[in-house]
């Protein structure tokens, strides 16, 4: 296939960055979308300029690195993370449009590369449980109810990707956030930190300035890993109960 790519270009997070438009020719329904990108910075290189940076890492759709906007999605018109995105997907003759994510949250560093350090802090702030050092305890030392075991994994599948934020019309990160806390929240050895986890998670996400929710669906949506809306809902109940549980000390 031979492709028209428009790529935004940016040398840093204080420069001005702008649409650059390249040829790419050759490229295998087979490629993956970032196997398409190496050829095109090949091709650059070989002329003499600078390739495009772009974040990746595992390629198997299980890392979350991989963050590209193309044609005005969240990692493109599948269901899946830009590494898993083949070029099946996409016609000879295509003008495909690549940008970074899009968030005030998520300055660009580089071409398409953003910084979701912000995503590090919120689950620095309560991501984790209290457990005591030593071997590691017998599995079914403590019983789980089949639908909270199943609530649990459900939500730890996010990956961290920030496709939600992307989407989002308003830049929220509530349903990332969501899923760091549910997927705790619901099991026992989460319950020591139930009531801080979500209020001080909830808080380091609006000190980060990301947008506020208005429940638009468009983030559960571009989640390659189909996390539900629902996980909102269920996070703002446990914010509500920590909330009041709170005022009553």
């Amino acid at each position: 296939m031979r492709l028209t790519l428009r790529v935004w270009r940016q040398q840093n997070a204080d420069a001005d960055g702008a649409m650059s438009t390249y040829e790419v020719d050759g490229i295998s329904p087979d490629m993956s979308f970032l196997e398409m990108l190496d050829t095109l910075n090949e091709d650059l290189i070989l002329r003499g300029e600078e390739p495009v940076a772009f974040d990746h890492d595992c390629r198997e759709g299980i890392c979350g690195a991989c963050s590209l906007v193309i044609n005005g999605d969240a990692h493109g018109p599948e269901r899946t993370t830009t590494c898993q995105l083949h070029m099946r997907s996409f016609s000879d003759g295509d003008t495909i449009d690549v940008e970074p994510w899009r968030a005030s949250a998520f300055p660009v560093i580089k071409d398409l590369v953003v910084d979701r350090s912000a995503f590090d802090r919120i689950i620095q702030a309560g991501g984790y449980i209290t457990a005591p050092t030593g071997a590691a305890p017998e599995a079914h030392a403590t019983p789980v109810p089949k639908p909270d075991a199943d609530f649990a994994f459900e939500h730890a599948e996010c990956i961290g990707c920030g496709a939600c934020v992307a989407a989002c019309p308003n830049g929220a990160a509530m349903l990332f956030t969501s899923a760091k806390i549910n997927h705790l929240n619901v099991l026992p050895q989460g319950a020591p930190e139930r009531e801080t986890r979500v209020l001080d998670m909830v808080a380091q996400m609006d000190d980060e300035g990301f947008g506020g929710c208005t429940l638009t669906g468009e983030c559960a949506t571009a989640c390659p890993k189909g996390i539900p809306l629902v996980s909102i809902t269920a996070m703002n109940r446990e914010w509500l109960r920590a909330t009041r549980k709170s005022a009553k000390k």
